[in-house]
């Protein structure tokens, strides 16, 4: 192991290395080095300056995320900046790697920066449900004024060197393979040429022109208002900011401590935070250590070319995978193709790619009628149409083509993945790949292990998926597994409460509100009636809305009508549907408030998911939250249906079920397995199925 700080001398420079895997972050020991060799530095009668910088990989990448939510011990993460910012002696900071949250804040609190190219610098906590709370919101405006800083801080998203320099948050760039010898002549220079030792924090050109200009704030929060709206954090950093330029220094940032605290201790940034461990969990599997042998994925299959068969071709060629695409038809193969490529260059279009990645992209794709040609595939994929007897059929005859040791993996949303490996030779070879639509965007896969699948399969699957930029979640084999599954029934409760006479424009107003991309009728009408109701056995709305030709967004509106710019209203034929089919089926009619109506619809979730952990089917509560993030878009802020249950008390929940089971029947009757955890005190989220 390195030391943890080394203090050099080199020309009347100072040389501090921290030194601490993996990322260097600010932890207790950390902060206590650095403020030890600040103090020596500036007691060093032989030192002009100090440069910072740091061993291995990074510079100080962060905050320690392991001393969340335990007490800070001193010094504190501001009382080392105080002791940099003091310091009677010019300070360079030195960056490679990533300097990011508490580590970009440490570089700012230097008089200069000088980065090698690769490096780039931001504050994440936005993340987080965060704000930077040690003077980042104070001291970067005054380096690259309000705009930038807004949108810097608010996204959260890091910059490159090259832009930084642009921006003037680094003042140098080192040579990439030099940055130490760089840096040390750097500050030797300043010195040498009278470099004022000026602090950021007393610097005011930059933010200068936006005193009192309250306009340049409120464009910006009107300009975000749909990306910022439930999140706490933007607004309290658009308020820093504004503290930033209206207040004294010691005042602004006194105002961004308070206002990080508020933070700190909401329900939506405990929410995010959760969500940011409860994603790194999910690739955790008890009895498949990170140590179990993968398979090598040089070539991928896949079977159909329609909207889930392209979407996921579209994440292998994109990661640079060759994929033989197989149809039944020259037909469907070229339709197919041709909507993946029109799909890249939309990308182009929105400036996301270059034509010249299309056509490397394009290039991997080896389209094909010719099941037979699947013979060298390391990975199958079958992508066809949810039906168990063509599924079965498909992979009888690849448990024939396949070479041995490829992997064979159905996209089905719902089937049982043993009754379909059955149809094989090779069970052990068999699993579920569920990505969610559209394939090519939607960051959920869902890993589905069978009875006989084997444990490489399984961690092959994980690391494939960070090749593919998903987020993998593990599922045991059950109908629907667990996206679908929960979230099945708050469709099926939205459908019965406008039967019982509650407007569907409630309906999704409440779930909207709730921080929803939309509600359940507007996703009908944005997905498509003819594909919500087309496996009906019996007469529903939206079977009557289809038999009307009415699809929805795609053809004469649906539960909904809309005018040429997409403002939808309540559809007065879909209301009478609705009555139509309520009277037919004798169902009564009833009245809720929106607190009723939320309840409706999302404690039968959090239900089900006790279910799904009762059954083993999910390893964590947790992985059923980001399950329902990734694949439902529930809103980062609620933390998932398990975390949000949790917050809303399960002993309320059962009693709120219990009371809808009288009313409603026995779609409420609450899960055993949420009984026991209300009445025994334990959280949903931190069930961990071993």
């Amino acid at each position: 192991m390195p030391e943890l700080m080394t203090y050099e001398r080199e020309y009347g420079v100072a040389i501090i290395t921290i030194d601490s895997p993996p990322v260097n972050a600010l932890g207790h020991a950390v902060r206590s080095a650095v403020v030890e060799a600040f103090e020596k530095a500036a007691q060093d009668k032989d030192v002009d300056a100090i440069v910072l910088t740091c061993g291995g990989r990074t510079f100080f990448a962060g905050a320690d995320i392991t001393e969340f939510g335990k007490p800070m011990k001193s010094p504190h993460l501001g009382e080392m900046l105080d002791v940099i910012e003091a310091s009677p002696k010019l300070t360079v900071a030195a960056i490679h790697g990533t300097a990011l949250g508490g580590g970009c804040e440490t570089a700012l609190c230097c008089n200069y920066r000088i980065a090698i190219p690769s490096a780039k610098i931001g504050l994440p906590e936005v993340n987080l449900g965060l704000l930077p709370g040690a003077g980042g919101t104070q001291r970067l405006p005054r380096l690259v004024g309000v705009p930038i800083a807004l949108d810097m801080i608010t996204s959260g998203k890091p910059i490159n060197a090259n832009t930084a320099l642009d921006y003037g948050v680094f003042d140098k760039l080192a040579d990439e393979v030099a940055l130490r010898a760089d840096a040390v002549a750097y500050a030797r220079a300043l010195v040498d040429n009278e470099a004022p030792k000026v602090r950021v924090r007393d610097r005011e050109d930059k933010i200068a022109e936006y005193k009192g200009n309250i306009e340049v704030f409120d464009n910006f929060r009107k300009k975000n208002a749909r990306k910022f709206r439930g999140f706490k954090a933007p607004e309290n950093i658009i308020k820093c900011i504004e503290a930033a330029v209206e207040l004294p220094f010691d005042e602004s940032i006194a105002r961004e401590r308070e206002l990080f605290m508020e933070l700190m201790g909401s329900i939506e940034s405990a929410a995010q935070r959760y969500v940011f461990f409860a994603e790194r969990q999910t690739a955790k599997v008890p009895d498949v250590p990170n140590d179990t042998p993968t398979r090598d994925i040089k070539r991928v299959g896949v079977i159909g070319a329609g909207t889930m068969g392209g979407g996921i071709t579209m994440n292998f060629l994109s990661a640079g995978v060759p994929v033989t695409l197989v149809e039944q038809t020259e037909e469907a193969l070229d339709r197919g193709v041709g909507v993946i490529r029109k799909n890249y260059e939309s990308s182009v279009r929105k400036g996301r790619m270059s034509m010249d990645a299309v056509e490397t992209a394009m290039g991997f794709i080896n389209p094909t009628t010719e099941l037979e040609a699947l013979g060298d595939a390391d990975l199958i994929i079958e992508a066809v149409f949810e039906q168990m007897d063509i599924k079965k059929e498909i992979f009888g005859k690849l448990g024939k083509i396949a070479k041995d040791g490829a992997i064979l993996a159905s996209n089905t949303s719902y089937l049982d993945i043993d009754e379909i490996a059955a149809s094989t030779n090779r069970p052990q070879d068999v699993m579920g790949l569920h990505f969610f639509s559209p394939a090519n965007i939607m960051p959920l896969l869902e890993i589905v292990r069978g009875e006989n699948t084997s444990k490489d399969l399984i961690n092959t699957a994980m690391v494939l998926s960070k090749k593919i930029r998903k987020t993998p979640v593990l599922s045991r084999v059950g109908h629907g597994f667990i996206a679908n599954r929960v979230m099945t029934v708050r469709g099926k409760q939205a459908n019965m409460m406008a039967l019982q006479g509650v407007s569907p424009a409630d309906i999704d107003r409440v779930i909207f509100d709730y921080g929803f991309a939309m509600g359940p009728f507007q996703m009908f009408d944005l997905v498509g009636l003819d594909v919500i109701g087309r496996d009906a056995n019996e007469k529903t709305v939206a079977s009557e809305l289809v038999a009307r030709d009415r699809l929805g967004q795609k053809k004469n509106g649906g539960y909904y009508d809309y005018d040429e710019n997409r403002k939808a209203t309540l559809s007065p034929l879909a209301m009478d549907i609705i009555k139509e089919v309520a009277d037919e089926k004798g169902v009564d009619q009833i009245s809720a408030d929106d607190d009723e109506i939320l309840a409706r619809l999302l404690y039968p979730v959090v239900n089900e998911g006790a279910k799904v952990l009762d059954e083993n089917i999910a390893i964590r509560g947790s992985d059923i939250d980001i399950a329902c993030i990734k694949g439902y878009n529930w809103p980062v802020y609620r933390g998932g249906p398990m975390f949000w249950a949790d917050t809303v008390g399960l002993d309320k929940i059962v009693a709120t079920l219990s009371d809808f089971e009288k009313r409603f029947g026995e779609a409420f009757t609450p899960s055993p397995f949420l009984e026991k955890c209300a009445a025994s005190g334990e959280r949903l989220s931190q069930v961990v199925n071993e």
